[in-house]
């Protein structure tokens, strides 16, 4: 029996009534580096005796079935969930008592589908590494990924018998691991007063480059999020588990996008976490005036619409009065529930980089149906400043610095 507390624990995760000869060679590995392993058996179809030390019945008992009755059922889909809400349960218990210290899964599409959801239940921070035979399917990577900190290691060929091919690609997915698990790596912690977590987006990178970096000289920690609907969806996620104390939300374009079903749509509970948890927030626009339909689900006036190339991949189309006023209706739904200090800062002249004169989406006029219903659906006690620059000006970044000292430094 391995003594956890004195060495680095790995769960490894796998199927092994398909996958069995893989991933004990992974598990010899493993321990040949001086790690503890600890196995999560995710086999469904019974029939067997597992050596794992956790079982494919103990996995379907903490998912509130049994392995015959998962053994038995024709609804794939249902078993499957069951099977990883279990196998998480179990995940982050043993997480939470000190046993393990990352985690590596061995797989194909089902297999890896159903382990990255295991590891997406564990903390940021924790060492995640999936080994995948499908790891650069198109759609997939993105899936098993989804918000999670997990590394992907394709093996380009099957992971199917032990071969020279397969051992090389072992070895260095265990190195790693343990490189991740062993070698002196920063906690992803900080101190409970400093930590700002605050989005950004290119056409407003200079804002955020301004606000961050007077931010962090009063002695704040400042980490950015990419507002294109992954990153700042996994923003709400690291805030509800407690990284952050405070938020400057220069980019919540994604509560729009998921109103609409556009390519950054952020998901449903976008701009609701730190309002649940109490926590301050400085709220601004930039992007929130444009939308991203994919090309392919473009209705037909959106070819007339005023638009802005960003690039040859990525165009936004300015958004139009009723549809700014339903996002003004979103945002102040979620900001009257919060449990927090709430600013909301608008600049007048221009909600980015992209809003200048000259340019085809500038509309300060279309912009204030926004701000107008934003005011009237407020709740009394949460303010908006109007500032008379483009977000992209240092008027603008002093705006916003102002707000942060008034709900963070000087709470």
């Amino acid at each position: 029996m391995l003594n956890l507390k004195l060495m680095k624990t790995i769960l490894i995760i796998s199927t092994l009534d398909t996958k069995g000869e893989e991933t004990f060679y992974l598990q010899d590995k493993i321990a040949s580096l001086g790690l503890g392993t600890l196995m999560m058996d995710l086999s469904m179809r019974g029939g067997r005796d597992s050596p794992a030390e956790i079982t494919p019945a103990m996995v379907a008992e903490a998912g509130g079935s049994t392995l015959e009755k998962i053994a038995e059922s024709r609804e794939r889909s249902k078993i499957t969930g069951i099977t990883i809400a279990g196998a998480a349960e179990l995940a982050k218990r043993y997480f939470a008592e000190g046993k393990i210290d990352g985690v590596i899964a061995i797989g194909g599409s089902t297999g890896t589908l159903m382990a990255t959801d295991v590891m997406r239940s564990l903390p940021f921070g924790v060492a995640k590494l999936a080994i995948s035979s499908t790891a650069a399917l198109p759609g997939l990577s993105t899936r098993y990924i989804g918000t999670g900190d997990i590394m992907l290691f394709h093996s380009v060929i099957e992971i199917s018998g032990v071969s020279n091919l397969l051992k090389n690609v072992i070895d260095r997915a265990a190195q790693a691991m343990a490189g991740m698990v062993t070698n002196d790596v920063s906690p992803p912690v900080t101190e409970k007063s400093n930590a700002i977590a605050m989005t950004m987006l290119g056409p407003c990178e200079k804002c955020a480059h301004s606000v961050r970096s007077i931010l962090e000289t009063a002695g704040s920690q400042v980490t950015g999020f990419s507002a294109a609907g992954i990153s700042d969806r996994a923003m709400e996620e690291m805030i509800a588990r407690g990284f952050f104390q405070g938020v400057i939300d220069l980019a919540p374009g994604g509560v729009g996008e998921h109103l609409f079903g556009y390519m950054r749509d952020a998901g449903p509970t976008r701009m609701e976490a730190a309002g649940k948890a109490g926590i301050p927030q400085v709220i601004s626009t930039c992007s929130v005036n444009h939308m991203t339909p994919a090309k392919s689900r473009y209705k037909p006036d959106f070819k007339t619409r005023p638009k802005y190339d960003l690039d040859k991949f990525r165009t936004w189309i300015r958004m139009a009065p009723d549809e700014l006023e339903q996002v003004a209706d979103a945002f102040a739904q979620k900001l009257n529930s919060s449990k927090g200090p709430v600013i909301v800062v608008i600049p007048l002249k221009g909600w980015s980089g992209v809003d200048i004169p000259g340019n085809p989406t500038y509309d300060p006029i279309g912009d204030a149906t926004f701000t107008s219903r934003l005011k009237e659906k407020l709740i009394t006690g949460i303010e908006v400043r109007e500032i008379d620059a483009n977000m992209e000006e240092n008027a603008f970044a002093r705006a916003i610095i102002g707000a942060a000292r008034e709900v963070f430094l000087n709470p």
